[in-house]
């Protein structure tokens, strides 16, 4: 069964000059047919103002869902655009990654019932991040390995998600020993098993909080994929001024929570549901996003 329709989820933050290299690539997909879903986080006018630019280019289906800057809100915003969007097929990643040219191709052809699809990205060097030109992207050069250690990007075994030989990556994706985890950078999933487990965790901050959610989706009974391999895209390089230790801590205690009792619902995610809801002593609420939900 292959999806109907795909939107692609892609997070930004006050990134204008790395959300401008994503959507060119994003332009040069060679799958045309999907809706690109832009979850703003609160960024000021500059950004969009890139992406009202992409919108007159006529070349992307692009739909701006915003909320205020009140903080670090990623997963509040990722429930509003999952809410908002019809497609039965999300895929998700950031505003800080630019996929390869057949990126929404290959989650599309991979996409099967009952599981959710890990996708790999390279990590780039912030020399190499800022030396990325629009013709770069245009050609699809910059998924070259020889063009990337060229311009400083150091020889790794990591740069192997570039490699083309369908054999190869197949056999990389089996054996390697990195499990198939839900990463917000390249990850994939049909929207009604998201849906069910009640999207994004919404008490995360920064530091795992995808992998949370791909942790509920497997307790619901969804197997993730590993196509780390046969699906990739460039990071480019940032700082993180929310990352904190206190973050990730707050973030493993649920983690290790959800691991321990083994459920897959979200009490605090795209519906607000009271702890008691699973022994049938409370009710739920209705969906955020249907009462006031702020777009652009």
């Amino acid at each position: 069964m292959l999806p109907k329709k795909i939107g692609v989820i892609v997070t930004t933050y006050n990134q204008p000059e790395w959300l401008r290299k994503v959507l060119l690539g994003f332009e040069r997909q060679s799958e045309k047919q999907f809706t690109l879903v832009i979850a703003d986080d609160g960024s000021s006018l500059v950004t969009e103002e890139v992406i009202e630019e992409f919108i007159n280019n006529g070349k992307l289906d692009i739909q701006h869902i915003w909320h205020d800057d009140k903080g670090f809100r990623k997963c509040q915003i990722l429930n509003k655009a999952i809410v908002q969007t019809d497609c039965d097929y999300l895929i998700f990643t950031d505003g800080d990654c630019i996929p390869e040219p057949d990126f929404v191709r290959k989650h599309k052809s991979l996409a099967r019932p009952n599981q959710f699809l890990s996708g790999g990205y390279v990590k780039l060097t912030m020399q190499v991040s800022k030396s990325i030109q629009e013709r770069d992207i245009f050609d699809t050069s910059i998924f070259n390995l020889n063009w990337l250690k060229q311009r400083g990007q150091p020889s790794s075994s990591k740069l192997w998600k570039l490699i083309k030989n369908k054999s190869l990556t197949s056999m990389l994706n089996l054996i390697t020993p990195t499990k198939s985890t839900w990463n917000g950078m390249n990850s994939s999933g049909w929207k009604k098993d998201i849906i069910a487990c009640n999207g994004f965790n919404e008490d995360m901050q920064y530091g795992g909080l995808d992998r949370e959610l791909g942790e509920r989706l497997k307790n619901y009974g969804i197997k993730g994929k590993q196509v780390r391999y046969s699906i990739s895209c460039l990071h480019l390089d940032h700082p993180r001024s929310y990352d904190t230790p206190e973050t990730w801590k707050k973030n493993y205690q649920i983690r290790n929570e959800v691991k321990r009792s083994r459920r897959y619902l979200a009490f605090n995610g795209i519906r607000k549901i009271h702890p008691a809801y699973e022994l049938g002593l409370a009710f739920e609420t209705d969906y955020i996003g249907t009462q006031g939900t702020e777009t652009a």
